[in-house]
């Protein structure tokens, strides 16, 4: 079915949010305001609203009514959410659209149609920025948007949203699925811990690693190189490791072992200060950066067992409280961590307890990828479903089901 086509500059009023005055107070009253963060896809997130200055000569031109609509001009260009109003006056930020349609567009046919263009792709063709994508208010303008007759328009967003509603609640219903294995994963961690506590220093030979310099450009003596971005909570991740110059005997020095644990230093959130993942020796003649601390078991210390040890609930809220700073920041290191010790039962009841966390962590893998594909499908019906809705495929009638099964597989 083809519809009409118009540039939206000619079907809705758009307006870009107040920039930020980062000069001295004005003395002016300080008004709420929405930025990036607060739109999320479908709605508007008001647990963490900001204030500024806002003069009332400026309400009308940065002040947000029922049933505007709200649109990303970056992070996310194009992310969008009608804003339902409030009880005292909100205005917008900057980083914000305001979109207020005329007679002849609907508010939820815009915003599911721009959701459209984000999902295929489509709206990278308005956006500007080789690294950081942003949408400007002319190139909004800009976009163009189909034109049904507005009684179709609404009879699309009440099929939209029956779909989508289905695939919204099973979504919600995965995600929990998953919470509950990570919840099953750090109680079999919890109970990996056993016997006496034992220092660090004498289960374990604790290393830091090589600072990143303009000296240790790859040149003649380069070796693959492990950054905080190759340790993730869910273990190591390889698919982007670097290289790096090496001198004397540092190679001897640092090369990683199978085993070995790899100990993030730092990170802007506590919750992840001290992650770790064990070594699997996939690569050779291997070093790290000095942001991962190296933690080698010694003979009576089973890696498996470390690492479980290391990630469970209680040694990662040890690392959080060891981590703190008058100033703040949290920050690791091998000073820190010669402090701390670990439960160490004999070999034989490490290898007891290893055998039983590798066995839930296959069954939770297993689990993890199963869910991971089923919110993924999810993912290509919800795009299926917004790419028939706005070819004019959608009837309302069950044969809408294998419609969108050929075209999510397409």
């Amino acid at each position: 079915m083809t519809w009409p086509t118009y540039p939206l500059g000619q079907l809705a009023d758009t307006a870009l949010g107040k920039m930020l005055d980062k000069g001295k107070p004005k003395g002016l009253p300080h008004v709420p305001y929405l930025r990036n963060v607060n739109v999320q896809w479908g709605r508007v997130d008001t647990s963490s609203v900001w204030t500024m200055e806002l003069g009332e000569h400026e309400h009308e031109r940065f002040g947000l009514r029922a049933g505007d609509l709200l649109i990303c001009e970056g992070g996310e260009p194009g992310r969008c959410a009608v804003w339902q109003g409030s009880s005292e006056f909100t205005a917008f930020q900057k980083a914000l659209h305001r979109a207020r349609p005329g007679p002849n567009l609907t508010t939820g046919f815009l915003r599911y149609y721009l959701e459209h263009l984000v999902s295929s792709g489509a709206i990278a063709k308005f956006c500007t920025g080789s690294t950081i994508a942003h949408l400007p208010q002319q190139q909004l303008r800009r976009v163009p948007v189909p034109l049904p007759p507005v009684a179709e328009q609404r009879r699309i967003v009440e099929i939209l949203e029956e779909h989508l509603s289905h695939l919204d609640a099973s979504e919600v219903e995965l995600q929990r699925s998953g919470t509950r294995l990570e919840v099953l994963w750090a109680s079999t961690l919890s109970n990996s811990r056993s016997g006496i506590q034992v220092a660090l220093p004498a289960v374990t030979e604790i290393q830091g690693g090589i600072q990143k310099q303009p000296k240790r450009a790859p040149v003649a003596n380069h070796y693959p190189f492990l950054r905080v971005a190759n340790v993730t909570a869910t273990g190591l991740d390889l698919r982007d490791v670097h290289r790096v110059e090496l001198f004397g005997d540092e190679l001897e020095r640092l090369r990683l072992l199978p085993g070995d644990l790899l100990v993030v230093e730092g990170n802007g959130s506590p919750a992840q200060i001290g992650r770790a993942a064990a070594w699997d020796g996939s690569i050779d003649n291997c070093v790290h950066q000095n942001h991962l601390i190296r933690v080698r078991p010694l003979p009576g210390l089973l890696p498996g067992y470390l690492e479980a040890v290391w990630n469970s609930p209680e040694h990662r809220r040890t690392l959080t409280d060891v981590s703190s700073s008058s100033s703040g920041l949290h920050t690791l290191s091998v000073s820190k961590l010669k402090r701390l010790s670990i439960p160490v039962p004999s070999l034989e009841t490490q290898a007891d307890l290893l055998s039983r966390v590798q066995e839930v962590r296959s069954a939770l893998d297993r689990q993890r990828t199963a869910i991971s594909g089923a919110i993924a499908k999810g993912r290509a019906l919800r795009r299926a479903v917004l790419a028939a809705a706005f070819e004019g495929k959608l009837t309302g009638r069950h044969t809408d089901v294998e419609v969108l099964e050929e075209l999510a597989e397409a």
